[in-house]
């Protein structure tokens, strides 16, 4: 049998005349809710978390891992109140940070009243699993008042036994249902301020319940590997998982779980927002793997290049392009905003696709990091909905 040949795709009109790397965004539309300043859902740029690992009681230590994560680049910081110290520091954390900060509560509504009293500006609790009726409302009258979202979150590994009777294990399904069966109960009291999670270790399965999610309901969604685990494997699984459904438009804040310490776990959530053009919002480098057809040391020009912009404190959102031969070197760094492409210990100069000079080796990083300092950033294009 003859095989198929696929017909050329037909160009979207309203994207065709743009570069690729350019083009507007298509994400799902969600509504928006506002955790503190930072607008979630409704088309706001994608908005990176995580999650201090300090014990909350110590008020110096938290708040210095909270600074340590905002100046990494987190919008958004969550802190556990899980006993009554924590639930007595957290006034004084929010009053000595100045990024939004979440209070996560498991069971006990009392500490969730206590972090809306501080000034939280969100609260992650599942309404469902923190008791009476009246506890129910005194939480979410609480949050109404304060005009604070309230972040719904499952996880394969603690769902309700009802529910793992009924599907025999963790499914998507199950993942949806209890999500869903928590934003009844909070509709039921008139609160639909709601972000949604539903994570699970496993990545596939955590992909399918968040697209069979995003077609339930138009809330805003939190996507994350939940427990993803040490860097090595952690960055991976985070990155298929979180990567795959922001590109199919899915998601409207992130958080990378690791066993690292959290400001580790925002830059990698940035990378993972930078590789699929949703956020550029310090320099990229992006390097040639090398081959035998390298005639510099690009490994030593590539580190140099990051320790030096990491010691300039250079934040621009800016690609850089190193490229060490004459194949795909050219057409590659001409793409870029500045870019090198190098040969015999010289480096032809790009700045956005045009030549403008020629550095020997040893000259590649300082005149990069000059060309870095002058460079002024176009705004990026704003999102499309779906």
């Amino acid at each position: 049998m003859k095989p198929s040949i696929a017909l050329p795709l037909t160009p979207d009109a309203d994207h065709a005349s743009q570069p690729y790397a350019t083009r507007p965004y298509r994400r799902r539309l969600t509504r928006r809710v506002w955790v503190g300043s930072v607008p979630i859902g409704g088309n706001a740029p994608i908005a990176v978390q995580t999650m201090t690992k300090t014990k909350t009681a110590d008020i110096e230590a938290t708040v210095a891992q909270i600074r340590r994560c905002q100046e990494a680049g987190a919008d958004i910081v969550r802190v556990t109140v899980n006993d009554w110290e924590a639930a007595e520091a957290i006034r004084e954390i929010v009053r000595r940070v100045d990024i939004p900060i979440v209070a996560d509560v498991h069971f006990n509504h009392i500490f969730a009243l206590k972090a809306i009293e501080a000034g939280v500006a969100k609260v992650r609790i599942n309404p469902g699993n923190i008791g009476s009726q009246e506890r129910i409302r005194q939480v979410l009258t609480a949050a109404k008042e304060r005009g604070i979202p309230i972040r719904i979150g499952v996880n394969s590994g603690s769902l309700e036994k009802d529910l793992l009777d009924k599907y025999g294990y963790p499914t998507p399904e199950a993942l949806v249902e209890s999500a869903l069966r928590h934003v009844a109960i909070a509709q039921d009291f008139g609160f639909d301020d709601i972000v949604i999670s539903v994570k699970s270790t496993d990545v596939r399965l955590m992909i399918e319940a968040y697209r069979l999610l995003s077609e339930t309901v138009d809330f805003p969604l939190h996507l994350g590997v939940t427990e993803a685990g040490l860097p090595h494997t952690g960055i991976i699984k985070s990155a298929v998982g979180i990567g795959t459904l922001l590109a199919e438009g899915i998601g409207d804040t992130i958080r990378v779980s690791l066993t690292d310490e959290p400001e580790r776990e925002v830059e990698v959530g940035k990378e993972i927002l930078r590789s699929l053009g949703l956020a550029q919002r310090s320099v990229e480098i992006i390097a040639c793997p090398t081959c035998g057809r390298i005639e510099v040391d690009l490994f030593r020009i590539t580190r140099e290049l990051e320790e030096a912009i990491r010691a300039a404190g250079i934040r621009k959102p800016v690609k850089i392009a190193l490229l060490g031969c004459v194949v795909n070197g050219p057409g590659e760094a001409s793409e870029a905003d500045i870019g090198i492409a190098a040969g015999r210990g010289v480096a032809i100069l790009y700045r956005k696709g045009r030549v403008i000079g020629r550095v020997r080796e040893e000259e590649i990083v300082p005149a990069i990091l000059d060309e870095l300092r002058r460079f002024e950033p176009e705004e990026p294009s704003a999102p499309e909905g779906s």
